[in-house]
Order: C-alpha cells, then sequence, then structure tokens
C-alpha cells in the first residue's frame, strides 16, 4: 500500500513539472509569434521615444506560478524560499532588489552619457518658442510645457562640502536636510557612526558654477533618538531660532508639563542667526523635550565654553510632529503632534492649549492668513483646529478630510483654498478645502510605512516627493503629470532614502533655482535653469 501510494505521488509530481515545461514552451512560442507577426507595432515605438516617468517593468507573458520564478536569462524557472537562507538566497526579496538595482543602474547610466530625458519627439525649447510666438499654445500650456522642458534636462552634479572636521563628513550620513525661508542655508540632521544623531547647518552662499562649494557649521551637541520632523521657526525675526524635541530621563513618568521659561536676555548676546525646529520621536518609558536654541550655537566663531541659552523647555510623552505659526493672531506659537493629543504652546507667556484626538498626529502645518492649524491624522484623518477656541466642544474640528491610510504630510498652498496631503498607501491629493473634495490626483508616489515629506512650489509649478524606493519624483503641479523620475546615486534600502530640497533661489536672493539631493555623505546639486 505504501509502495502504491509512493508511485503516485511520485507519478503526480512529474506530471506537474510536465505541465510546467510545457506551459512554459507554449508561452515562449506565443512570445516569438507576436513579435514575428507585429514588426509595424516595433517601428511605430521606435519612433517616439519614453517618457521619464513612465515605468520601465513591463508585464511578461510568462504565466506566474505560486511559489515558483521565472528567470528569463536562463530560460527556466526557479522554487522561491520562504524568508532569507543562506544555502539558498532565492527569496522573493532578493529577487526584487535586484531588479530594482538594475533599473537603477541603467537610469543612472543614462544621465552619465548626458542623454537629454526628452519626453516627446520634437519637444524642445526652439520648438516651444516658435508654437508660443505663433499663438498655438496658450499661456498655461507654455508655462506648464516650459517646466516639463526645464526638469528633463536636470543634470546631477556633486556638491563639495569644507568643514572644520573633514573625518565627520566621511562618516556621518545625512538623515534630513531643510532649506530655510530665504534658501540660503540648509539645516542637516546627520546619523553618528558610533550611535544617535548631531545636527549642523550649511551655507549655501558658495553653490555656484562651476565649482559648487559649500560650507558646514557643527555643533557638539548631539541626541540617540530618531528625528522625525523639522521646521523653522521665528521669534525674533524671520527663521531666528530652532526648537529641538529632546528625548529626557523618565523622571517625569511621561506626563507633560508646563514649559520652563528663561528670560530672553539671558540668551546668548551674539546677533541671533537663522535656527531650525527639530521634532524627536521618545520610546514609550521615556518622555521627550522641546527646546528654543539660536543659530549662533552652529558658528564656529564663538568661544567654546560660551553657549548659549534655552529660551522655552517642556517635556513629552513623545512627537511624531511640529509646526511653527506664521500667523499674526498666534504669534509665538509652535505645536506638537502627539500619541492622541496636540500641544499648541505660547514661548512668551507659556500658555498652552491641549485637544486630544482619536489618533497620533503625524503631520502639521499653521495657516497663515487663518486662525487654523491642519493636522494630518495616522487614521487617515485631516482636520483643522481653530486655535481661537479655549475649549474642546463638540465642534471644535473646522474641516475634516480622510485619507485611506496614514497620513504623513500636509502642505497648505499660498491662497489657502486647497491643502495638499501624502500617504503610506502612496496618495497624493489635493484637496479643496471650500467643498472637502479632492480635486486632483498624482501618481506614481511610492510608500509603505515611511514619514516621508510632500515639497510644493507653486512659483515653478511642481510637487516633488522622494519615495520609499529611493527614486525622486517631480510631478506639474497643475495637470498633475510626471515631469522627472530620478534615481538616487547609491544603492537602494530602507536606510538610504534621499532627502531633498528645492527652491527657486538656492544661495540666497541672487541664487539659481535647483534641487539639493543628499543621501549617505554625499550633496548633490541638480541647476533647473
Amino acid at each position: 500500500m505504501h509502495k502504491s501510494s509512493w508511485k503516485s505521488r511520485r507519478h503526480g509530481r512529474r506530471s506537474q513539472w510536465q505541465n510546467l515545461r510545457y506551459r512554459q514552451h507554449s508561452s515562449n512560442e506565443r512570445c516569438n509569434t507576436q513579435a514575428q507577426q507585429s514588426p509595424q507595432d516595433c517601428d511605430q515605438d521606435d519612433g517616439e521615444v519614453p517618457s521619464t516617468s513612465s515605468s520601465t517593468a513591463g508585464t511578461s507573458s510568462v504565466p506566474d506560478l505560486p511559489g515558483y520564478y521565472f528567470d528569463p536569462e536562463k530560460n527556466r524557472y526557479f522554487r522561491l524560499l520562504p524568508g532569507h537562507n543562506n544555502c539558498n538566497p532565492l527569496t522573493k526579496e532578493s529577487i526584487q532588489q535586484k531588479e530594482m538595482e538594475h533599473k537603477r543602474l541603467q537610469l543612472l547610466e543614462e544621465e552619465d552619457k548626458q542623454k537629454k530625458k526628452i519626453t516627446r519627439m520634437g519637444f524642445n525649447a526652439s520648438s516651444l518658442l516658435q508654437k508660443n510666438k505663433l499663438g498655438f499654445l496658450s499661456a498655461t500650456s507654455y508655462c506648464r510645457l516650459a517646466h516639463e522642458l526645464r526638469v528633463s534636462c536636470m543634470q546631477r552634479k556633486k556638491v563639495q562640502i569644507h568643514s572644520s572636521d573633514p573625518s565627520a563628513l566621511a562618516s556621518d550620513r545625512f538623515n534630513l536636510i531643510l532649506a530655510d525661508t530665504n534658501s540660503d542655508r540648509l539645516f542637516t540632521v546627520n546619523d553618528v557612526k558610533v550611535g544617535g544623531s548631531k545636527y549642523g547647518i550649511i551655507s549655501l552662499h558658495g553653490l555656484k558654477t562651476p565649482t559648487f562649494r559649500v560650507h558646514m557649521h557643527e555643533n557638539l551637541y548631539f541626541t540617540n533618538r530618531k528625528v522625525n520632523s523639522v521646521c523653522w521657526a521665528s521669534l525674533n525675526h524671520l527663521d531666528s531660532h530652532i526648537l529641538p524635541a529632546f528625548c529626557i530621563s523618565p523622571e517625569s513618568g511621561g506626563r507633560a508639563v508646563m514649559p520652563t521659561l528663561v528670560p530672553e536676555e539671558n540668551l546668548y548676546l551674539s546677533v541671533l542667526n537663522s535656527v531650525a525646529r527639530l521634532c524627536l520621536m521618545g520610546i514609550a518609558e521615556t518622555p521627550g523635550c522641546a527646546t528654543l536654541l539660536p543659530a549662533s550655537l552652529f558658528v564656529n566663531s564663538h568661544p567654546a565654553g560660551d553657549r548659549p541659552g534655552m529660551l522655552c523647555s517642556f517635556r513629552i510623552p513623545g512627537a511624531w510632529s511640529c509646526a511653527w505659526s506664521m500667523n499674526i493672531q498666534a504669534s509665538n506659537c509652535f505645536s506638537t503632534g502627539l500619541s492622541r493629543w496636540v500641544l499648541v504652546t505660547n514661548v512668551v507667556t507659556g500658555h498652552r492649549l491641549s485637544f486630544g484626538t482619536s489618533s497620533d498626529v503625524l503631520a502639521q502645518q499653521f495657516a497663515l492668513m487663518t486662525p487654523l492649524l491642519f493636522n494630518g491624522c495616522r487614521s487617515g484623518e485631516i482636520f483643522a483646529i481653530d486655535i481661537r477656541c479655549r475649549n474642546q466642544g463638540k465642534n471644535w474640528k473646522a474641516t475634516r478630510l480622510f485619507h485611506d491610510s496614514a497620513v504623513t504630510s500636509v502642505q497648505i498652498l499660498q491662497e489657502e483654498q486647497c491643502l495638499m496631503a501624502s500617504d503610506m498607501a502612496g496618495t497624493i491629493k489635493l484637496w479643496d478645502l471650500r467643498t472637502t473634495k479632492c480635486i486632483k490626483q498624482y501618481e506614481g508616489h511610492v510608500n509603505e510605512y515611511a514619514l516621508l515629506p510632500l515639497h510644493v512650489h507653486e512659483e515653478e509649478g511642481i510637487v516633488v516627493a522622494v519615495g520609499q524606493d529611493c527614486y525622486t519624483r517631480i510631478w506639474s503641479l497643475h495637470d498633475t503629470h510626471l515631469l522627472r523620475t530620478i534615481p538616487s546615486p547609491h544603492p537602494t534600502s530602507r536606510t538610504n532614502i534621499p532627502s531633498v530640497a528645492f527652491s527657486s533661489r538656492l544661495g540666497g536672493f541672487r541664487g539659481a533655482p535647483g534641487l539639493l539631493m543628499a543621501v549617505q555623505q554625499d550633496l548633490y546639486y541638480f541647476p533647473y535653469s
């Protein structure tokens, strides 16, 4: 009886492999037949230059068998193993990583050959100007096509970073960069090799052709907690302070306490330069701490033993996001998004408002003309808080929008009639705040679980976002067209996601427009001209 069952199992296994080989052979014949019968289609495809926004991964006619992987080079199937295995590392993760790396190297090779990434035949500056003079293009179409042409011709240039500690530049990796309002400085968060993070400010005044050189101003302060959010704060003047949120000892038991104020005259006596505000995430049993610090902390010319004092410090259970208010009705105020709480604090008076939520607040931004604070939650809800309210009644949420996944970034447009938001499902939507309806959606963004920022530049009419696949994508703000996909100069991984900053005036008032990309220890510049 055992012998007959063994023979039946062997016969079934043999028939399974015969069917598999037959299906593979028949699929190859279909591919060859289709290739011979459609030479005209191939000629038409060769006559068109594909857009840089289009995906290079085509649909394969080889049948997808559960538990097996078809290698087109060896023309055979291989069995997939669950998880990682040292003896046979053929897993879905390794296959996907190999395909992504192959695609990235192909795109980098095209860029190194200085091929202009034109989206269609006859799409160049001269033909665009001629069509505009003849009246064939409307003003809106001409502006969009001009932006598309400029974005497609951006070329990567490596920036030389000078610092008083060259060894640190070779070992510390960029984790985050953020340009100030005038785009003449970058605030940086670098991961230290021994563990933790440290902060610095890069001056962009030397970002000029033909040599792209910048200077890094560092300090001795660092933290061993993760930085979730960064924004610039303006207390005495535009971009005058930095607000880091540090994690401290668990003596407070995770309670949020009132701010501890230090008189302004006790600050460092030198002129306060631009500074930024950070927000760090604390662990479950360790509260966080938010502190305002002057940017002169990063200037190397100050005496070594002289350090500025703290203007405002308060403890929090753990922060996900932060935002500084530029609204005149909520001046000198900042907000912190916590787990199921929103804290709005006035750094001068010490007064604080707290709003309870049903989810973690992952993204925040204040409106400029109206006293509203917009919040994006892990539940997918986006709601606005009127910061003039002193109580939490039933209708304290002014506006409510909903995504299908956790909201990672919210950006209010200049006229404050629209809001753009991105989530962990890779969805980017433009909302009309008057009708609370989605009016546009931008396709192609990749995100599964990371807190990735979104950059909107209305002056240039573009939207920039870095996906979890380490690709930087640029869309047209007006028609949602994907203009450019920029690969990372380094191999893709979860720890090497680039951080970018785009501005129309990099380096100050007389600066040129462009994109800055920080990845690992390198800084790259993409001129937008």
